[in-house]
């Protein structure tokens, strides 16, 4: 048996929507007895501040879907099998078809037949000493 977290049983929902209720009206009964310092005209109205923010949370889950169906992708969207017509997808070589790695030793791009401790032709022909500082 799972025990489920006390907001996801059945049982309490009921209970859930009761205490819900009971807070929404206590913060619109508090309006008669707090004075609101409004920046705007329209705060004063009655009630504003709970038509508003349920209106505000309307408009956000219904940003939400849209957006959600905007961006939504197939089901199979990750498991579709590339092609090298698509878009920048280049085919999974065998490992049999990928270049031999070089000796151990060698210095960083040099040819992968050659021995180690042997320089590149551009290292070679670079006309000079390099300082680095």
């Amino acid at each position: 048996m799972t025990d489920r977290h006390w907001l996801y049983r059945p049982q309490n929902w009921p209970r859930l929507w009761k205490w819900g209720g009971v807070t929404l009206l206590f913060t619109v009964v508090a309006e008669f007895f707090v004075v609101l310092h409004a920046g705007f005209g329209f705060a004063d109205w009655f009630a504003f501040s709970a038509v508003f923010g349920f209106a505000s949370c309307v408009v956000m889950v219904v940003f939400a879907k849209w957006l959600g169906g905007w961006v939504k992708r197939p089901q199979d969207y990750y498991d579709a099998d590339p092609s090298p017509e698509g878009a920048g997808a280049t085919p999974a070589r065998a490992p049999s078809e990928l270049p031999p790695e070089p000796p151990p030793g060698s210095p960083p791009g040099s040819p992968p037949g050659s021995p180690p401790g042997q320089s590149t032709d551009s290292e070679a022909g670079s006309g000079g000493s390099r300082s680095r500082s």
